[in-house]
């Protein structure tokens, strides 16, 4: 039987992992800064979108259209991007990428500005989106190098979700603020300048970035496994879909919401709110020293956020709204936080890069799908309308994840002994 023993020293220090021990961590902040400021882009991408290409063209239905392009194609193109990374270092992909990730981003806003035809902003989206940085996943891998067989994981990923979702706090307001306040296009140029920024200012923090397996003549060593064989991995992929519904389906219908209401600068406000409940929880989730298994997290965690989900449509006032919105954005983070964790557990050292980018690739994908729906129910039914297909895909997802949860365990790595403090390895014994 699998059994793990410790001294009871060990298990004192390490029962209760926090932010301020995770924080002290060995040159993390010299990936942390860089990478808050490179992944702040991310968050304003979608909504600078919308509101732009809505102002040019007057449908919801071709501004969803045109933000899902981009995010189907980032979805495509993110694991690619991943495996790019964990093969050859994150710097020799992140250069290229965020130069050309500015360049789509600009010629896409000039297009929308000229009023160019719907397909030629949908030939601009696709590499604007396949060139969105994967700056939180490389952070992930980064943790993940740093951390390696220590309790402080599970705060790590708590520790991410929070950060993501701080910048989906400040992304919307800023997109929001830019795009009603300056122009239009405020929004999409300011992100196009910020990712080319902060997308080189962490791409130059080589030291701690993971190493690149190489062969005996220095080249690197080429992996042929994917992270997509892992069973669990896949079950994660479905759940991150719906909880990309919720994202997309919150984008579009918050916009169209306080545009009926006469208020349009509630919306980076609403939006805001939402994810301050996500980065709350988030902070929650990484203080507590959970006892219960992450697979029973994960089912109890969703079932919760699809629960909260199925009510958004019934809101017929802001403020309303925004306390369906906050307890939704609670509900997000535990579900958020275990799936990442439980990658540690499922998927190699190698692969873990690439594990990411298809989790973050499945919330683009599952909003991008979301964007797209909720614009044509807003632009055809009634105001609001959006607001079901959060409740749609969580609750598919959440059928998805009871149905395969048995696929989550991770697979056994035998007996093992902690052995002292801090992050070193367990040792294995007979």
């Amino acid at each position: 039987m699998a059994s793990t023993v410790t001294t009871s020293k060990d298990s004192a220090a390490t029962s209760r992992p926090g932010y301020g021990r995770l924080l002290r961590t060995r040159g993390a902040w010299t990936f942390l800064l860089p990478g808050f400021a490179a992944r702040q882009p991310f968050a304003m991408l979608t909504l600078s979108i919308v509101l732009l290409v809505q102002h040019t063209t007057g449908s919801y239905g071709a501004a969803g259209a045109v933000a899902a392009v981009t995010g189907v194609s980032m979805a495509l193109f993110a694991p690619y991007t991943g495996r790019l990374a964990d093969r050859h270092g994150q710097h020799a992909v992140l250069v290229p990428g965020v130069l050309v990730h500015a360049a789509a981003g600009l010629a896409l806003t000039a297009l929308a500005l000229n009023d160019a035809p719907l397909w030629a902003l949908f030939a601009a989206a696709v590499p604007t989106g396949a060139s969105v940085p994967q700056v939180g996943p490389m952070v992930r891998a980064r943790w993940g190098v740093r951390l390696k067989g220590s309790p402080l994981m599970a705060t790590a990923a708590a520790f991410e979700s929070v950060t993501d979702e701080f910048t989906f706090v400040v992304g919307p307001l800023l997109a929001t603020a830019l795009c009603t306040t300056v122009d239009p296009s405020a929004g999409l140029v300011t992100e196009a300048a910020l990712t080319l920024v902060g997308g080189l200012l962490f791409a130059a923090q080589k030291g701690t970035q993971p190493p690149v397996a190489t062969t005996a003549d220095g080249h690197p060593r080429v992996r042929h496994a994917s992270a997509l064989r892992v069973p669990g991995v896949r079950v994660l992929i479905v759940t991150f879909l719906g909880i990309g519904s919720v994202f997309g389906g919150m984008q579009v219908s918050l916009a169209a919401f306080t545009e009926s209401i006469g208020e349009p600068g509630l919306n980076g406000v609403l939006y805001g709110v939402f994810a301050a409940g996500n980065m709350l929880a988030g902070l929650a989730c990484g203080a507590i020293a959970w006892k219960v298994a992450p697979q029973r997290r994960l089912v109890v965690a969703y079932a919760a956020l699809a629960l909260a989900a199925s009510a958004l449509w019934t809101a017929d006032s802001a403020l309303l709204l925004g306390a369906l919105g906050l307890l939704v954005g609670m509900c997000i983070a535990p579900a958020l936080i275990t799936g990442y964790t439980l990658v540690e557990s499922l998927v190699p050292a190698g692969a873990r890069t690439e594990a990411f980018t298809w989790l973050t690739g499945a919330v683009a994908l599952g909003q991008a799908a979301a964007v797209t729906v909720a614009g044509q129910f807003e632009d055809r039914l009634w105001d609001g309308a959006g607001f079901l297909v959060p409740m749609g895909g969580t609750l598919l997802a959440l059928a998805t994840l009871l149905a395969l949860r048995s696929r989550l365990a991770g697979a056994p790595r035998g007996r093992t002994v902690a052995r002292g403090m801090g992050h070193r390895e367990p040792v294995a014994v007979d």
